[in-house]
């Protein structure tokens, strides 16, 4: 069940990043002014984007870890309550 959940999430997500570039990149065209102002907008989106995808990587990585070291921690206490349980 949470498998399909996952596969429909990653679709909408490439998709609704998919109708967002289209939506700038057409935005940026049809945008009045010279060459510059729209190089302007060009290089602003994209470092957006970048932006955007490092900080959603770096705080997923933060949680996975945050995850694993929980995970750790709930390990050694069941090892100590089973070594004192003996």
């Amino acid at each position: 069940m949470f498998q399909q959940q996952d596969k429909y999430w990653l679709v909408y997500a490439k998709a609704t990043f998919i109708i967002a570039v289209i939506a700038m990149t057409i935005s940026i065209i049809k945008l009045p002014g010279d060459l510059l102002i729209k190089g302007y907008y060009s290089i602003c989106s994209l470092f957006l984007v970048s932006a955007t995808i490092t900080l959603s990587k770096a705080v997923r990585d933060n949680a996975e870890s945050h995850r694993l070291i929980n995970k750790i921690e709930e390990a050694k206490t069941a090892q100590i309550l089973n070594d004192i349980g003996d």
